[in-house]
């Protein structure tokens, strides 16, 4: 499932980078969504990327964490009780952090003709998380520099998220990231009961 849907998003996203019309066809715009119930877009967005720097950035760290995620949830180590869907998990995980992420905008664009948004940020920050709480003394490279143990670096990613995104956040969609991450953190806490043990066991770990 990892690699269809690095193919897929890269191979949409090349796509549109060769007629910006393509983009704006896909693009969410949620005042479209809201009066054309144009409701593809929320799915579409995630597949299209703003440049080639922004798609190899999201696909670069997918790749990076969405392989031990979608190997944990493939073989056996989630939830019991969520054993008869093993084989869309991972699909479940990104697709619907994709949704969940879009939340925001949703909400507050919806009467608002001149926004749109594009870019797997929000799915991607669903897996993420996700990896951080399986492996949350794993240890990450904060701006690929500063070693730490990664739920140090979930909660230092939720922290800038949240300034950025009350600052305005530019042409960011920091709202995105934080309820794609969100979403990560309540679907690995449902598919796996020792989550919050591993946590514990990670904070004590440092004291």
């Amino acid at each position: 499932m990892l690699l269809l849907i690095l193919i897929i998003t890269g191979a949409i996203s090349w796509w549109t980078f060769q007629d910006s019309n393509r983009k704006d066809w896909l693009m969410l715009k949620p005042y479209l969504v809201k009066k054309n119930r144009e409701w593809y877009r929320v799915l579409t967005h995630g597949f299209i990327h703003a440049d080639t720097t922004h798609l190899f950035f999201n696909l670069f760290v997918l790749w990076q964490f969405g392989g031990a995620v979608e190997k944990l949830l493939s073989t056996g180590h989630a939830n019991p009780t969520i054993s008869f869907i093993r084989d869309y998990t991972f699909f479940m995980l990104y697709f619907g952090g994709l949704l969940f992420a879009s939340l925001p905008a949703m909400y507050k664009h919806a009467n608002n003709p001149g926004y749109s948004s594009l870019g797997a940020s929000g799915a991607v920050s669903a897996v993420m998380m996700s990896y951080i709480l399986w492996f949350p003394t794993a240890k990450l490279l904060l701006f690929f520099v500063i070693p730490m143990p990664a739920f140090v670096a979930g909660i230092l990613f939720f922290a800038y998220e949240s300034y950025m995104n009350k600052q305005g956040g530019g042409r960011i969609a920091h709202d995105a990231h934080i309820w794609g991450a969100l979403y990560g953190v309540i679907f690995t806490f449902a598919a796996d009961s020792e989550t919050y043990e591993r946590l514990v066991n990670a904070f004590t770990s440092i004291f």
